[in-house]
């Protein structure tokens, strides 16, 4: 396989996708330019905030690609570059594309209200209440491994009690770049939006800080603190994000970090094509991974390519963020399909970088050398650029493409817990109520402190503890929730008389993946009661909610099939 070619000919049908497939969507769907979006509509200056298309590109866009279109494309590479590449693409276009758009669009036809509110419109509150009960728990895992994975990068090295700086040089110059990296953005947020600079003009001097803050994080890092002490500051910092406008510092913030990601995607592609390796990668491995790099086999290619391969494929986060925060920012309803389908066909094209990262060290990635998805990333990147300008810019492309996965992980953190606390205050609301009608014991619950406070304190405290027992589950729960956002969306259109075909095959073909996953989870946890042994608790924990999973997954499809079926026989009767 040559590395260019594969990424050159992704890259096109990706486009061809979005061009003709995106414009066919719009038009079957009315998407409509001249209504009024929930941002101008329910304008409150905190959560409702029109946004110009690319600063809610760069927050829709920041918020959904964290890790995922990284780690899962090496993951699954071990079954090789075809089903991985064929996968990235039909999933982008007509899976993740279709379920992330359809999502955007639903919800700002609902005020900007959260999935469940589209369910309980076209399904029922039953089904809305199953549905964000579960998807809040998943939001608190989401919450517990991102405030993990920012810890561990900012974390000090201790040696006998002392902090080694010289093995903490990297995670302290990564804890200070991302502390200044704030600031900026909050400095360019109220020029912005109070003082109406020019966004041309800021951008511009807003990337030139970033170049500023890197240089100042590499050569200055005062701050070493444990694992500990970072995990109690992000939770101190991400209660005051997620409750603060959205204009003082998720905007900025998420639009100056997509920055970083364009940054990365460019030096990426100029890396690949300018090397244009031929790697030995195989094209396919089998229908099972017997390779395991990591020590652990990822099982049959049904269901594991399309659990592991999820935010370069679809991913059911991307509906809670656009139906979420992304909803109440869209400043006109033209704005959604490049920011929500094209959005997810970037993530595709991050993918398909991964897959050529991982092709070209294949031989130190296949014997278990270099394993860690976000090193093979930067490892395999900042290899080819350096064979193409010289051996002194490695050091710097690695570091430049950690720190974008790292402010990216931080980004997605704070944007699950807003949504999370959009999640939980949805709940305590029935129809025909809002969140001002509410009167007593509701009225304290989902204040906007109090519901952020108490799901901060729920991520945090099982980032601290155990999520990495239960974290084995988030791929399937994950892909249940895009197939679940899928149905709701498909059932919505059919209520408004809109052409809702185009979701049948990816929300059945998404239920299959995810109970098929969920069946061999089972069966894994209970070959591990058998054996018996230490920490055999947490097989019965995770046989138990996988279970649950799946008695969820069935009765919102029976609600979703019922819905689907009354609107087939009222259509057939009219």
């Amino acid at each position: 396989m040559n590395a260019a070619l594969f990424l050159v000919i992704g890259i096109a049908v990706l486009v061809c996708g979005y061009v003709f497939y995106g414009k066919w969507l719009a038009n079957k769907w009315g998407v409509d330019n001249s209504k009024v979006t929930p941002a101008h509509e329910l304008e409150d200056g905190k959560d409702y905030c029109p946004a110009k298309a690319p600063v809610l590109m760069g927050h829709h866009f920041s918020s959904i690609a964290g890790a995922g279109p990284i780690n899962g494309p090496i993951q699954a590479a071990v079954f090789g570059w075809v089903p991985v590449m064929l996968w990235i693409l039909i999933g982008g276009i007509f899976f993740g594309g279709v379920h992330d758009f359809g999502a955007l669009f639903a919800s700002i036809r609902h005020k900007g209200e959260s999935i469940g509110e589209v369910i309980s419109d076209a399904i029922g509150t039953r089904a809305k209440r199953l549905f964000i009960i579960f998807a809040y728990l998943t939001l608190i895992l989401v919450v517990a491994a991102f405030a993990s994975i920012v810890a561990n990068t900012f974390k000090a090295t201790y040696v006998d009690g002392v902090v080694d700086k010289v093995a903490s040089a990297a995670n302290a110059s990564t804890a200070i770049i991302s502390i200044l990296f704030i600031l900026m953005a909050i400095v360019f947020g109220f020029f912005v939006y109070r003082r109406n600079a020019p966004l041309g003009v800021s951008t511009v001097i807003g990337v030139a800080g970033i170049v500023i803050c890197m240089v100042i994080g590499l050569n200055w890092h005062p701050i070493y603190l444990s694992g500990t002490t970072w995990m109690i500051i992000v939770g101190i910092y991400i209660l005051i994000a997620s409750v603060t406008p959205v204009w003082i510092l998720l905007q900025p913030r998420d639009y100056l970090s997509s920055f970083l990601l364009y940054g990365m995607m460019i030096l990426a592609v100029v890396g690949i094509i300018g090397c244009h390796p031929t790697v030995d990668m195989p094209a396919f491995t089998g229908w099972y991974d017997n390779l395991a790099p990591t020590g652990t086999s990822l099982g049959y290619l049904f269901p594991a390519l399309f659990v592991t391969i999820a935010c370069g494929a679809v991913s059911g986060f991307h509906s809670l963020v656009g139906s979420g925060t992304t909803a109440k920012q869209l400043d006109q309803e033209k704005d959604a399909k490049p920011i929500a389908y094209g959005g997810m066909l970037i993530e595709c094209a991050l993918a398909l970088i991964s897959v050529c990262a991982v092709a070209y060290i294949w031989t130190e990635y296949s014997s278990g050398t270099t394993v860690t998805p976000t090193v093979v990333f930067a490892t395999g990147l900042a290899s080819m650029f350096s064979k193409l300008f010289g051996a002194g810019t490695y050091n710097v492309v690695y570091s430049m493409l950690i720190l974008a996965v790292s402010a990216f992980c931080l980004t997605s953190l704070d944007t699950a817990t807003r949504l999370a606390r959009y999640m939980f205050q949805e709940f305590f609301v029935n129809s025909g109520e809002d969140l001002k009608s509410l009167t007593g014991w509701k009225k304290v619950i989902t204040n906007p402190y109090v519901a952020t406070l108490i799901t901060v304190a729920l991520g945090i405290g099982l980032g601290m503890t155990g999520y990495a027992k239960i974290w084995a589950l988030f791929g399937a729960a994950n892909q249940l929730l895009a197939a679940l956002g899928l149905l709701a969306v498909c059932c919505w259109l059919g209520k408004v008389g809109r052409n809702n075909k185009m979701f049948y095959v990816p929300m059945f073909f998404m239920l299959a993946v995810t109970l098929t996953s969920l069946v061999f989870t089972i069966k894994a946890q209970l070959k591990g009661i058998m054996a018996g042994g230490a920490g055999v608790v947490w097989f019965y924990v995770r046989g138990i909610f996988a279970v649950l999973l799946i008695v969820l997954a069935i009765i919102l499809v029976v609600e979703g099939i019922q819905a689907l079926s009354k609107q087939a026989k009222a259509k057939q009767a009219a």
